[in-house]
């Protein structure tokens, strides 16, 4: 199977890579790493996916931190999203002070696109390092492995009540 990762990483300054896992030992066809870095000058980077596209698309946050040159001030990061009702909402996922806690791992917190990252308060740089996960057509039916192994869970006895 081709690698369907950019020649170049994105526009901005984001990091892209694809890691070559794409030999079926997970339910994505695709993992890639995703780096971004939030300064004062760059409060904000929003990942996102052509809107075409099909495939199941899970961004995975892992680890934000502060890197070199960080002050000893509180640092922000927010993730904005839109809801149900398709109103924005940021929700504060990280608070760093590089004499306190200057990293904050978030065990591959699931996102899905598109979202946006936030410097809100403080001025970094902090770095924002995850995982994008890409997955097949989230149209296509159950493969013939899952459809035996839902019919083997069909199989199964019925409970008996246990005898007092």
């Amino acid at each position: 199977m081709p690698c369907a990762c950019p020649a170049e990483a994105p526009p901005g300054n984001s990091l892209l890579w694809c890691l070559g896992l794409c030999g079926g030992c997970c339910s994505f066809s695709y993992l890639l790493f995703l780096g971004c870095e939030l300064t004062a000058s760059t409060k904000s980077y929003t990942f996102q996916v052509d809107n075409e596209d099909d495939s199941e698309h899970i961004l995975a946050l892992s680890v934000v931190c502060l890197t070199d040159g960080a002050k000893d001030e509180c640092n922000v990061v927010e993730v904005v999203g839109r809801n149900h009702e398709n109103q924005e909402i940021a929700v504060p996922v990280a608070n760093l002070k590089l004499s306190c806690q200057p990293l904050l791992s978030l065990d591959n917190f699931e996102l899905q696109p598109p979202v946006t990252f936030r410097l809100a308060a403080g001025s970094g740089p902090v770095h924002l390092a995850g995982w994008h996960k890409i997955g097949e057509d989230s149209n296509d039916d159950l493969s013939d492995d899952e459809e035996n192994d839902l019919s083997d869970e069909e199989e199964l006895p019925p409970i008996k009540p246990a005898k007092k």
